[in-house]
């Protein structure tokens, strides 16, 4: 978990000490105009070389999407035959939007768990009526027992399940069913169980690896006396799918670019070599991509190169590192204190601050590069803020082009594996995908609120696809989706038939 630095008082940046043994002088983002000019000459080289190392032009988007679908198919036709691990998630009914009824659903990915009620009226009334409530996990849990941490997630459902009422009622003689987006990994073997593989997250409960989290929240809400079972075990992406697919049938695949990434998609059962005959009947399924694990053909930098050496997993996650919000900011930080000290962008010394690994943010980025001021005030106003950087307007320039060379790496990217997605897709089922209106459900706060990297995405989806495919791919935000589309699932996977 990133957290932020608190903003240092104005007017006192921690500064390192020049030479002369004292802080820089000038106003807070003053600058003559001979030292306005100064950090353009010096940082050129360096800032060109990173711009030529990041370049995303289409010969580079076609390897990358050509790559991913090769990883795609390798990772079908055997488990750890690619990057990709191209997860079986078992969900082999989607909602069709005639279920009916009262379904719940559990959101656990981090330090808080979340429950949501939906009452589901088919066809005609679709979504009647939803409820949420979000509960903190105490620290002490994350380091406690597995029971303690099951009781505790069972009692604040039991808790919000005390409270039904109004418009939602479970229909006679049924017993309350639950989608559970558990966002750990784990070996699914069933749609409606999977085996902990490890906790991640900060999470380090003892009792639970090698056995089945379903069995476990199943256990501590009969423990509970809560009448509740789970029918689906998803993770995000999946529900994000899911939930997107109720509204749209033309839904088919879903991408999380969030402080993380994902992506998972429909696939044909006859089209998974690995299931070597497991399937009676062709069908489709969700295959979970577990995507940004994908390497091939990626245009790596030096700061890249060193930010995935120190980090908890080096050597993994190399595509997650290059396009989701946890890394943006560290990329272009690590840049800026490369022209800092060897270009002398910000003067003389570098402020203490600068040199904090995960300082900057995605959201930083995006503040800057919405700035269109003709002082780049904005930007000066972050760096100082968040850095203790005092700046110049050419400075602050170099900062823009640093954040849009990062940024524009990463959505482009991020486009070519949708395309690499949609290729694989299209090669099996010829015109069923290119050849008609085919939707991608997109989620998490990335893609939401910055604007220029949505964008880039967009622009190098249309530019793979050219002009007459990408009309049929039509590229929609789900917001939230994942919460209800659990709840779905729950409803599509029921033990109940549905009064269609």
């Amino acid at each position: 978990m990133l957290v932020a630095s608190a903003s240092p008082a104005v007017g006192s940046p921690c500064l390192r000490r020049s030479p002369g043994g004292g802080r820089r002088g000038g106003a807070r983002f003053g600058m003559t105009a001979a030292r306005s000019a100064a950090p353009l000459v010096s940082v050129a080289p360096i800032l060109k070389k990173l711009q030529k190392e990041c370049a995303t032009p289409l010969p580079v988007l076609r390897r990358v999407a050509d790559a991913m679908a090769a990883d795609m198919r390798a990772g079908l036709a055997a488990d750890g035959g690619s990057d990709l691990k191209m997860i079986l998630s078992y969900v082999d009914s989607l909602p069709s939007g005639n279920e009916k009824g009262l379904f719940y659903a559990l959101d656990l990915g981090g330090t808080n768990f979340r429950v949501l009620r939906v009452q589901l009226g088919g066809k005609e009334d679709r979504v009647l009526a939803t409820e949420f409530d979000q509960v903190t996990i105490p620290q002490e849990l994350m380091f406690g027992t597995s029971e303690e941490l099951f009781d505790f997630i069972a009692s604040g459902l039991a808790k919000f399940a005390d409270k039904e009422g109004g418009k939602f009622h479970l229909l006679p003689g049924r017993k309350r069913e639950i989608g559970f987006t558990f966002s750990f990994p784990v070996k699914q073997i069933s749609i409606d169980s999977g085996i902990l593989i490890k906790w991640t997250k900060g999470f380090a409960v003892s009792g639970t690896a090698g056995k089945d989290v379903v069995a476990c929240l199943n256990e501590a809400m009969e423990r509970q006396g809560l009448n509740m079972r789970v029918s689906a075990l998803v993770n995000d992406t999946v529900a994000t799918l899911a939930g997107a697919r109720y509204w749209d049938n033309d839904v088919m695949v879903a991408v999380i670019l969030g402080t993380g990434t994902n992506a998972c998609y429909v696939e044909r059962t006859d089209a998974i070599p690995k299931l070597d005959g497991h399937v009676s009947t062709p069908g489709q399924t969700i295959i979970n991509t577990e995507w940004g694990a994908f390497s091939n053909g990626l245009p790596l930098t030096e700061f890249d190169r060193e930010m995935d050496a120190v980090s908890i997993n080096p050597g993994e996650q190399i595509y997650e590192k290059m396009i989701s919000g946890m890394y943006l900011g560290e990329i272009v930080r690590r840049a800026l204190v490369r022209m800092a000290e060897e270009g002398a962008l910000f003067g003389k010394s570098i402020p203490d601050k600068l040199l904090t690994p995960f300082l900057l943010r995605t959201p930083d980025l995006s503040a800057m590069q919405k700035d269109e001021s003709d002082d780049l005030q904005k930007v000066g106003s972050v760096l100082y803020d968040v850095a203790g950087v005092e700046s110049n307007l050419s400075a602050r320039k170099v900062v823009v082009e640093v954040c849009d060379t990062i940024a524009k790496r990463g959505g482009r990217l991020a486009g070519a594996g949708i395309v690499g997605i949609l290729q694989k897709m299209e090669e099996d089922s010829k015109g069923l995908i290119f050849g008609k209106r085919t939707v991608v459900a997109m989620d998490g706060g990335l893609y939401e609120n910055y604007s220029k990297y949505r964008g880039y995405m967009h622009g190098a989806v249309t530019e793979l696809l050219g002009t007459e495919l990408s009309r049929n791919v039509v590229i929609e935000h789900s917001k939230d989706g994942s919460g209800i589309g659990a709840a779905l699932l729950a409803a599509a996977n029921s033990n109940y038939e549905h009064d269609f």
